[in-house]
């Protein structure tokens, strides 16, 4: 499957986790094979995080040095397990391995990500958690200002984009999301416009604009209006996507600086941390 004339996935960059599962590479693979795009996998070292009020005594240098090690020996063992992926999806692809320092905000995630297409980064998983995922994310979103397409860490390995849901609310950071991820909505064969109705007014017919906007793409577009749930914004919009058999979600990455600031708040964490199917983000 390629993406329609007019729109191109040419450079896809995935982060890759410690663990052997290796979802996300897995899905960026799956990905890059469907658009016929470059996939660049990158694994971070990073320095010990060691918070100066945890502790009374300095940390031994040699505690250090061997943290730091581990790390690099990890990252490593993601950059094979990768190469292995690539080679079984049949895919061209590129290892990269980047250090990052405390306060650095994650320079080289930034550096090699401002020119990828798309970023792909696993979602936070509770029982194997990767250092501070959460802040990764923010510096995709934020510093690279990519969008980002969230995998899940359970369910299926590969990444359908037939069926896409977008979660609309016709806000500016809604607009732009829609159009960074109209590359990939080009490859869906059927496009869902969700609204979750909050009770606000609005004028006109509730999606109207964004359905001819995306009508004039050809895409086959369907938008529907639905009821909020006492969970809020998020948990409606993720069981809507359940029950439409949803392949993947896009979604604006509202907010000011961090992923707890968003200005849909406990929406976007309730989706980041719920959702069973890959979600993508921009901002």
């Amino acid at each position: 499957m390629t993406t329609k004339q007019g729109a191109a996935i040419r450079d896809i960059l995935v982060i890759l986790d410690r663990g052997d599962e290796q979802r996300s590479a897995k899905i960026a693979a799956d990905l890059a094979r469907q658009a016929g795009a470059h996939l660049t996998g990158l694994a971070v070292a990073l320095e010990p995080f060691i918070p100066t009020y945890t502790i009374a005594a300095a940390v031994p240098a040699d505690f250090l040095a061997t943290a730091r090690e581990q790390s690099y020996t990890d990252a490593k063992e993601a950059l094979a397990r990768f190469d292995t992926i690539g080679q079984q999806a049949g895919v061209a692809v590129e290892s990269r391995l980047g250090e990052s320092v405390s306060g650095d905000g994650f320079a080289a995630v930034v550096r090699n990500a401002i020119l990828a297409d798309v970023a792909v980064v696993g979602q936070h998983n509770p029982d194997k958690p990767e250092p501070l995922r959460e802040a990764l994310i923010e510096a995709l979103l934020f510093q690279a200002g990519v969008p980002t397409l969230i995998a899940p860490y359970a369910g299926s390995e590969d990444f359908d984009t037939d069926v896409a849901v977008v979660a609309w609310n016709g806000s500016p950071a809604a607009g732009r999301s829609v159009r960074a991820a109209m590359p990939l909505l080009s490859m869906a064969k059927e496009v869902v416009v969700v609204i979750v109705d909050e009770g606000r007014p609005i004028a006109g017919e509730p999606g109207a604009d964004i359905g001819a906007y995306l009508a004039r793409h050809d895409l086959a577009v369907t938008v529907r209006t639905i009821d909020n749930y006492p969970g809020g914004s998020g948990e409606a919009i993720l069981s809507f996507a359940a029950d439409a058999r949803a392949s993947w979600l896009v979604m604006g990455g509202y907010g000011h600086s961090r992923l707890r600031e968003f200005l849909l708040g406990g929406a976007t964490r309730h989706i980041l941390a719920n959702a069973t199917l890959p979600v993508l983000m921009s901002h």
